[in-house]
């Protein structure tokens, strides 16, 4: 069985090798609404940078900013840990990462930078323009740094590899709907992790595999299904936490989980245009879903579809964003009975704490504990 896990925390290591292998160019961003198609047709090999928790003795002096996933980016860029990036790509969203790339870029001013303005309304009538408008910008600048002419060849076959990837991803989503689940939360987190940092291909490749035969494990024994809603993460900690408490998270609305994932391209002749609709179009997070408000409709079909006995909403602490957002997550789950335990962390999962909260949560979930109606928890009947 393949460790998805380590491929995860070898992510450094398995870039370099790219490099050193295809004699290709990396390139990093923060946002899931970064278009790697095109940077994947240029022959590149697009990276998420990740939060991961250490020691930082650096983002104070270069950034002011409360977010800590964002400051131990700083502070991992700048030790060093991302210096196989040979260039960096902003998209509009969290104002937090766009600190982050001025500081990278101010530190590193040789390295390849561009700012990708993706509407803020995207479901604006202009919207859709002015992403392709910005898709053909990136385009050319990829073209210029790469030396790669991106043809419609290419686009077409990075289309391709990245629909064959959400399908997969999805196809493993859906064994979580089943009863009794052949697949644990933290299983499927590294996974969607380790496609956000490794080529799609390879990836498809090693899935594809892992997925048939998983398919045929045995069930794990019937556990309280759990979905998780909030700000991103960038590792297991708290789905392993889980776990170890008899339950398992099924479903999340995380854009570093099925919201980077959930929707496919859909081919037309306008390439350019089929990019702007589909990441237009994905599930949005707070920053992006300020018009119509369909991410709290997609939370509940999602709290339906994966019939979760609860939700947990982890909350990194200081995102204004979901913490503005939270209000109308809340209100919607009460209105309609469901269960939730909110919390906020930093990168640093203080496990004493959490599995305490977390274990008076989900015992109050188990089989004949009545709730009551309009309260985030559960009560003995």
């Amino acid at each position: 069985m393949v460790d998805f896990k380590q491929l995860v925390n070898d992510r450094h290591e398995y870039a370099k090798a790219w490099k050193e292998k295809t004699g290709g160019k990396v390139l990093g961003f923060f946002e899931p609404y970064m278009p790697e198609e095109i940077v994947y047709a240029a022959g590149a090999l697009p990276v998420r940078i990740l939060a991961e928790h250490e020691e930082d003795d650096i983002s104070d002096k270069w950034m002011y900013a409360p977010c800590y996933p964002v400051r131990d980016m700083v502070n991992q860029i700048l030790k060093g840990r991302y210096d196989y990036v040979d260039g960096l790509v902003n998209v509009e969203g969290c104002q937090w990462m766009f600190n982050v790339f001025e500081v990278t870029v101010n530190n590193k001013p040789d390295i390849f930078n561009h700012y990708f303005f993706m509407p803020d309304y995207t479901d604006a009538p202009t919207s859709k323009d002015v992403a392709r408008s910005e898709m053909n910008v990136l385009k050319e600048k990829m073209e210029a740094w790469t030396g790669n002419t991106i043809t419609d060849e290419a686009l077409d076959n990075a289309i391709a590899v990245y629909n064959k990837n959400r399908r997969l991803l999805r196809r493993m989503y859906e064994l979580r709907r089943m009863n009794k689940s052949v697949l644990l939360g933290s299983e499927a987190m590294n996974i969607v992790l380790a496609s956000q940092v490794m080529d799609k291909a390879e990836v498809n490749s090693i899935l594809e595999a892992y997925l048939d035969e998983i398919e045929g494990r045995e069930p794990y024994a019937d556990r309280i299904r759990l979905m998780l809603v909030g700000s991103e993460t960038f590792n297991t900690d708290l789905e392993e936490l889980v776990e170890k408490l008899g339950a398992n998270i099924v479903i999340d609305e995380l854009d570093t989980g099925s919201s980077y994932f959930w929707n496919e391209v859909i081919e037309q002749k306008d390439r350019l245009m089929a990019l702007s609709l589909r990441y237009l179009g994905r599930p949005h997070n707070p920053i992006k879903d300020n018009n119509w408000r369909r991410r709290i409709q997609h939370i509940f079909e999602l709290t339906e579809d994966y019939n979760v006995d609860g939700v947990i909403i982890s909350k990194q602490i200081y995102c204004h964003l979901h913490g503005s957002d939270n209000y109308a997550v809340w209100k919607m789950l009460r209105e309609r009975n469901i269960p939730f335990l909110y919390f906020e962390r930093d990168m640093h999962l203080q496990e004493e704490d959490m599995s305490m909260r977390l274990e008076a949560f989900i015992n109050m979930l188990r089989p004949g504990v009545t709730h009551l109606s309009g309260w985030n928890t559960k009560f003995e009947g």
